[in-house]
């Protein structure tokens, strides 16, 4: 048990630690390379779709098969509804807090309010990111230590860290545009990141605590991670690419085939 919450702690500081290399580009460059980072947006957005069925929602409908209660096919759906619902209320909050802080951006703390409001939106995504890197942790010692479950934990660890890079950046960047020094620009940009050791380790508890809730808790996480690689890093990695439009989409493609590699190939 311990060995497995250790490791969804050392897995989450790990992405925690990518999205801090994000942030510190803005010591480095002015701006990054859009290409390179639609192409990991891209990259980010295949992995996460094909981890989401190959390492979340069919572990979690074998297992639902195996327990007593609900079919399978309603656990599923119900855990799937219920992470893509969590994190579109998460954003609805972000939204309406976004609406209060414009009310009192000519006021002095205006531009405190957009920082903050800037740095919640991004925390708040990390939130269900860490979980599933979590709950796939979880997994090792609720569904055996197998070479399949391990690497299909790593494999979410690894889609997540990457499109945390250009998550840092995102927060990063726009700070040092409004004045900030560079030193500040990256706290707060590496900050938004820190959330995502104590989710992926509060979701390796539940799962390793309560084994009846590992079908939900994947499928949960599945829906959180397709909700964030459809609305918004496949719309985000499609911009700007008048030039090769096919780029970041060839990203997409690239990612969802080796994660799928990976699963079956291991599986």
């Amino acid at each position: 048990m311990n060995s497995v919450v250790l490791m969804a702690l050392v897995a989450t500081l790990g992405t925690w630690a990518v999205t801090a290399l994000g942030a510190a580009t803005v010591v480095f460059f002015k701006s990054p390379n859009q290409k390179i980072l639609n192409l990991m947006l891209g990259f980010a957005a295949g992995v996460m779709i094909a981890a989401s069925f190959w390492s979340l929602l069919q572990p979690a409908i074998e297992r639902a098969e195996a327990m007593p209660g609900l079919p399978a096919y309603a656990v599923a759906t119900l855990g799937f509804l219920f992470g893509a619902l969590f994190l579109w209320g998460s954003d609805k909050a972000v939204s309406c807090a976004r609406r209060m802080a414009r009310r009192t951006q000519g006021q002095p703390s205006g531009r405190v309010n957009r920082i903050i409001m800037l740095v919640l939106s991004i925390t708040l995504h990390n939130i269900p990111e860490g979980l599933a890197v979590g709950v796939a942790f979880g997994t090792l010692h609720t569904g055996g230590f197998t070479t399949e479950n391990l690497m299909g934990a790593i494999t979410i660890a690894i889609g997540i860290g990457l499109q945390n890079f250009p998550e840092g950046a995102a927060v990063s960047i726009p700070l040092r545009r409004e004045g900030f020094s560079r030193k500040k620009s990256f706290f707060f940009g590496q900050a938004s990141g820190l959330v995502e050791p104590v989710a992926g380790v509060i979701g390796a508890l539940l799962v390793v605590s309560v084994e009846a809730i590992l079908p939900y808790a994947l499928s949960f996480a599945a829906g959180a991670m397709v909700l964030v690689a459809v609305h918004e890093l496949i719309p985000e990695c499609q911009q700007n690419q008048k030039e090769q439009p096919y780029f970041a989409t060839m990203g997409i493609i690239l990612g969802f085939a080796v994660m799928m590699l990976l699963d079956v190939m291991l599986g």
